[in-house]
């Protein structure tokens, strides 16, 4: 079966779901955390992707995101970078993110600020703490 070709925005933002693989955590401690973040600035320099808005949850993260042309390069690039890390760190072999990571064309601004307060307050929702409180987003950074 062919896959289904992703949707193009026409303003460039998406949100990108990359979820573990059974729904199981691919963040064990914050230094896993850190070290997803600085795979998420260093290509995003590389690759000059904007990066609006990111929440990173135990077993999924959320990344908002303005992109051209390289959005599964850069997906690709912080997927494969951060999983080879990972794995050496655990002592494990395989895939870390379950299927392709998923994304929506965000095609208007209203789209892109719910899109963006759907990201920001996951936390708030999992009941773990408050927004501003919420280290691993990019809510006060």
């Amino acid at each position: 079966m062919t896959r289904i070709a992703r949707q193009k925005s026409t303003t460039g933002y998406y949100h990108i779901m990359l979820r573990g693989v059974n729904r199981q955590d691919i963040f064990f401690d914050d230094e896993d955390r850190q070290r997803f973040v600085d795979t998420l600035k260093r290509f995003q320099e590389e690759l000059n992707i904007q990066i609006t808005a990111y929440c990173l949850m135990s077993n999924h993260v959320h990344i908002l995101l303005h992109a051209d042309e390289e959005l599964s390069i850069f997906i690709k690039k912080i997927s494969s970078s951060y999983v080879f890390w990972f794995n050496r760190k655990y002592g494990r072999i395989g895939h870390l993110f379950q299927d392709r990571y998923k994304s929506e064309a965000l095609d208007s601004d209203s789209y892109l600020m719910t899109a963006m307060r759907y990201i920001l307050h996951n936390p708030q929702k999992a009941g773990i703490c408050s927004v501003e409180s919420y280290k691993w987003s990019s809510f006060c950074k």
